[in-house]
């Protein structure tokens, strides 16, 4: 069964949770968070979404973000992963 349409609400704050493959892990050294941060920020600039709060983990990261267009979050993710 395919995965419902992700309900998309501009102005709406959204909780993203991203997992490191098959649960491992993200972040090696302390570069690799200031790196992912600096990335963070800057796509957030450019896909207009206001980050509120993160949670860097060893394996995932938890993002509290507010998009003022739906496509932002999206967006967003993929340019923070490399897309």
């Amino acid at each position: 069964m395919p995965r419902r349409a992700r309900l998309a609400v501009a102005g709406i704050p959204w909780h993203i949770v991203q997992r490191g493959n098959n649960r491992s892990a993200c972040f090696y050294a302390e570069q690799d968070y200031h790196y992912y941060l600096d990335t963070l920020a800057k796509q957030a600039e450019k896909w207009e979404c206001q980050v509120h709060a993160y949670v860097l983990m060893t394996n995932h990261v938890h993002l509290l973000l507010t998009p003022t267009h739906r496509e932002g979050p999206s967006l967003l993710m993929k340019h923070l992963v490399g897309g």
